[in-house]
């Protein structure tokens, strides 16, 4: 079931160097794009006063992955002031910065920006939550709705897509001192003709000592199987494509995985660090294609666009 205690704030408002990020990926339902939000702070008890809006404390990013072009990311920042937000580790969460908004169940936003206006009004339901990845003050990894059904509106310049449902995917919550020095994160959705579904999340990590982080999750049959040992096969990490391949175990459970993305549709945006040092390199793919081999039987779950591949820092 999901566990709303995932989604509560770590930061506080004198934290200068952290951030935390809420965002979904809803594919459409119709298969025609994908839609990225992410409510973000950053370093909030610095609030340095810049105008920029990738330096701001408070940001919301939209970004709309189409079938046919090419991902366009808007970016609007806000003061500290203008944020309204729950309390370290209480219930219910709640985050609000002007018009935009998250909390457990629903999300939404009005941005208008370089000439573009896009606002959503979206719900969210789902079976299955999970803690990829906790280790307190250094940072998180975690996705309250794994399996996230959306419904709502959203409108990008006059174009509206609606629906229940409207699309699928996950709704995450991540934080941390600083970013990783390189990261690697998928999760894809798999629907089912009753209309239930299986997830599969992965994500590796660097830890210091030259260590790797390591883990997967899939939600399959309405039950959890936690896979520690993951054995990559190929990465590709290149402005038109982006690959990984790896075989996900643990005991007798084993998932082969591969997922894929070609240009147009790979997004690469700058991040800035939270020591405000500069900014580092991250490429997103959220109609990814996706395919699973699942036990001893090879059980085979594909989807031609319902995964996100993330590929961050060197």
């Amino acid at each position: 079931m999901p566990n709303p205690h995932l989604n509560a704030v770590y930061s506080s408002r004198s934290m200068t160097r952290r951030y935390e990020v809420w965002f979904l990926r809803c594919g459409l339902a119709d298969g025609s794009g994908a839609w990225w939000f992410r409510y973000l702070l950053m370093n909030l008890g610095r609030d340095g006063g810049s105008t920029e809006n990738k330096k701001m404390p408070v940001q919301i990013w939209a970004t709309f992955f189409s079938r046919d072009t090419k991902p366009q990311t808007f970016i609007q920042g806000f003061p500290s002031d203008k944020l309204e937000l729950s309390q370290r580790h209480q219930l219910p969460f709640q985050f609000r910065a002007a018009e935009n908004a998250i909390d457990e169940n629903s999300c939404r936003g009005n941005l208008s920006i370089d000439g573009h206006s896009i606002s959503w009004n979206l719900r969210n339901r789902s079976n299955f939550g999970v803690t990829l990845s906790n280790k307190g003050w250094i940072g998180f990894s975690k996705s309250p709705h794994s399996d996230a059904v959306f419904s709502g509106e959203i409108n990008y310049d006059g174009r509206v897509f609606s629906g229940d449902p409207l699309g699928f995917g996950v709704q995450g919550h991540n934080s941390g001192y600083r970013h990783r020095t390189f990261w690697r994160w998928m999760h894809a959705y798999f629907p089912h003709p009753d209309g239930s579904a299986s997830t599969f999340e992965a994500l590796v990590y660097d830890l210091p000592f030259g260590l790797l982080f390591r883990k997967a999750v899939l939600w399959h049959n309405g039950t959890p199987f936690i896979l520690k040992s993951l054995r990559e096969k190929e990465i590709v990490r290149e402005p038109g494509h982006l690959k990984w391949a790896f075989t996900a175990t643990r005991g007798d459970q084993s998932v082969e995985v591969t997922i894929e993305a070609t240009a147009p549709g790979i997004h690469q945006l700058p991040y800035e660090k939270t020591d405000c040092s500069g900014t580092f390199p991250v490429s997103n793919a959220s109609l990814a294609r996706a395919a699973l081999l699942v036990g001893r039987n090879r059980e085979t779950l594909e989807t031609p666009f319902g995964a996100v591949l993330e590929m961050g820092g060197s």
